[in-house]
Order: C-alpha cells, then sequence, then structure tokens
C-alpha cells in the first residue's frame, strides 16, 4: 500500500486495485486537537494539519471547522473513508481542547455524537467517554510534542463530538455493545483499508468480549437479522449474546479460540453456510461460492440416488440443490448443519466450546440443524 498524504481532492491509493484508502475517526480526531491545541498555544490554526501515525505516516487534513475563546479551541476535519463503504465517510469530527491548570494531565470527555460506555468488556471502563486507546495515545502524543515546541503546560481537556454522531451510530453495533448516546473514535493504525472490513471484525470481538463480561454462557453468530430473530426465538438469548458476524464466520470462530464461551450457535442462510461447511471462513460471494459439487456429495451420502446427486451438482444455485432434495426427502440441509459445525470445530481447535448451527431459508425457516457437539 502507498501512504501518502491527504490535502484537498489528493488521497492515496492501494497498490494494484486502485482503490483509495481513507482516515479513521480516531485519526481524525487527532488532527483535530492538534488544530485546536497549535491554536491555543500560538493563535493561529494550522491548515493542513500533519499528524504522525503508529507506523509513521504523516498525513495531512485540511480543516472544515475552527473557533478560538479564550482558553478553549475547537477545530473539525471531515472524515474521508477512502473506497470504503464506511458509515462514518463525510462526517466532521470535532475536538475541543480546553487549558486545564498545571498538573490536571490530559482529560477526555465525550462531545455530542460521541457514545459513552455503560457495559464492561470493552477497552475502557464504564462511564469513560468511548474514544479508543489508541486515538488517546495518538492525541496525548500530539499534546506532549506542542507542549513541548511551544512552552504549554500539557494540560488540556479534549472533547471529542461528531455531527449527527448519535444519528449515524444506529447503523453500528454500539447500541449492543452498551455504547449510548452516539459512535466510537476508533483506529489502530490510524488508516481505513477499503473493504477491509476491519471495523466489522472489531465489533465481533468487542461482541464477544461484552457477552463474556456479562457471564453470558452462550452466544450465536448469525448472518444478518432475520437470522438473529430465528435465534432468538430457538434459544430466547438476551440481545448481548448476539453476534452479527455477517460474512465473517472465521473472525468469530478464531476469537472464540482464544475468548471462549461455553455454546456457539451459528445461524445463517443455507447457502452461506454450506460455504463454511466446504471450509471458507469468509462468506462473502466476492471471496467465496457455492459449491454444488460438494452439496452433491452431502445429498449422496444422505441417501441420494445417482439421478438426485446430478441434479444438484447442476442446480443454478445453493437453494435450487436444497429445494430439489427436499422434494425427495433428502436432509441435505441437516448435512450441510452437521459438516459446519464440524468445520466450526475445526477451527475451534479443541477449545472449550460447544456448537450447533441452524440454516435458514430467505422466509426464515429452519431447514438444516445440527446436533450440538
Amino acid at each position: 500500500m502507498t501512504e501518502g498524504t491527504t490535502t484537498g481532492g489528493r488521497r492515496a491509493q492501494l497498490k494494484h486495485t486502485g482503490l483509495r484508502h481513507g482516515w479513521t475517526t480516531g485519526a481524525c480526531a487527532t488532527a483535530a486537537t492538534k488544530a485546536a491545541y497549535t491554536a491555543l498555544l500560538t493563535a493561529e490554526f494550522p491548515d493542513p494539519v500533519t499528524i504522525t501515525l503508529p507506523k509513521g505516516q504523516t498525513p495531512s487534513f485540511a480543516l472544515a471547522a475552527e473557533e478560538l475563546s479564550g482558553v478553549r479551541a475547537m477545530a473539525g476535519v471531515v472524515k474521508d473513508a477512502g473506497d470504503d463503504p464506511d458509515v462514518t465517510h463525510g462526517a466532521l469530527i470535532r475536538s475541543t481542547v480546553r487549558l486545564l491548570p498545571p498538573g490536571s494531565g490530559v482529560l477526555f470527555r465525550a462531545g455530542p455524537g460521541v457514545g459513552t460506555v455503560t457495559r464492561p468488556g470493552l477497552p475502557l471502563e464504564v462511564g469513560e467517554p468511548a474514544i479508543n486507546p489508541v486515538p488517546r495515545q495518538l492525541m496525548r502524543a500530539q499534546v506532549a510534542e506542542l507542549a513541548r515546541h511551544h512552552g504549554g503546560t500539557g494540560d488540556v481537556e479534549i472533547t471529542v463530538s461528531v455531527d449527527n454522531g448519535e444519528e449515524i451510530a444506529r447503523s453500528t453495533w454500539n447500541p449492543r455493545l452498551g455504547i449510548l448516546g452516539g459512535l466510537s473514535i476508533l483506529g489502530t493504525t490510524g488508516i481505513v483499508v477499503p473493504y477491509s472490513c476491519s471495523a466489522w471484525i472489531d465489533s465481533i470481538r468487542r461482541g464477544v468480549d461484552v457477552a463474556r463480561a456479562a457471564g453470558r454462557t452462550h452466544v450465536a453468530g448469525c448472518t444478518g437479522s432475520t437470522f438473529e430473530r430465528t435465534v432468538l426465538a430457538a434459544y430466547a438469548l438476551p440481545e448481548d449474546a448476539l453476534l452479527d458476524m455477517g460474512d465473517f464466520a472465521g473472525a468469530v470462530l478464531t476469537y472464540l479460540r482464544r475468548h471462549p464461551v461455553p455454546r456457539l450457535t451459528l445461524c445463517g442462510g443455507f447457502a452461506k453456510l454450506s460455504k463454511l461447511a466446504a471450509g471458507h471462513l469468509d462468506l462473502h460471494s466476492s471471496r467465496s461460492q457455492v459449491d454444488t459439487s460438494f452439496l452433491a456429495a452431502l445429498a449422496a451420502d444422505a441417501g441420494a440416488d445417482a439421478a438426485l446427486a446430478a441434479e444438484v451438482s447442476e442446480a443454478n444455485t445453493g437453494l435450487a440443490a436444497l429445494q430439489s432434495c427436499q422434494a425427495r426427502g433428502i436432509p441435505l440441509g441437516d448435512r450441510v448443519a452437521a459438516r459446519a459445525r464440524d468445520e466450526a470445530l475445526r477451527v475451534l481447535r479443541g477449545a472449550p466450546v460447544v456448537v450447533d448451527v441452524l440454516c435458514i431459508d430467505r422466509a426464515g425457516t429452519v431447514v438444516g440443524r445440527s446436533e450440538p457437539r
């Protein structure tokens, strides 16, 4: 990946793909904090403002808002997520920095649109603003550097806010994780890699952490909201035991391998779970395909004759293969669920997690079920 700066319309691109990378909310908040504190110490806002990221990159950010008044300054940066389909793309990230008495240190506050942690299990204490550890570290480092250079004390209150953040947060995992009132300020590298889905995978991990902290002994990884409703009906799990795994079955399983919960139910569409049964851990259609030859072999093991097995092998979709078997009383759904469970157990590598699988059709009906093992 080639790294560069972003000023105005210039953005770096990913090698070979032509996709533009972007910047995390944490990087934007850090840039806004540096601009605001610089203004407090020098009476001038740097524009663009350049920061140093954890791996040494030095992007620059244009300011979209600025205000200086006495011991307080505010600067704002518009988040550019590059070519990633990020819900926070275009959001205005503001940092208001207020001078504090010497010895106060650096304090963080949640402004409008930034959430507050209300449940244990996250990397922040309950009651803390949802500004993650790495962005906090970046902001502290910028404050310390500016204080050394301009003769400040480095004692400040930093209030991060996001315009419309509370509304944007409704389409994220935050409410389920117990982060209320807005978005989280995220980022470990400061860079958003297009379609890496790192934020989604991080949310899966935080979901496991929250469930463990709440003492949950049974969690469910679901590929969508329809399947969550099926799991709720089947097991009456609380909301914080539901993991919106999307296409990232591997992310759920590898994290539970290191941070086990006694029981895991995987619930999703028949076609997607047939991919897991065949050994794929990323279930997205662009990265794995339904293997009808594999389904034909499972159907044959379940009692399908040669003609039906050939029909399944030549089916256009996983659903068509399933329907052919259902019409002849062949339990292909159960075979897929059992193989998906076994594949999950293989990835878990002996971790103390009992797994069962539910395969669902588009109407929300269970079409395959495995025994817990």
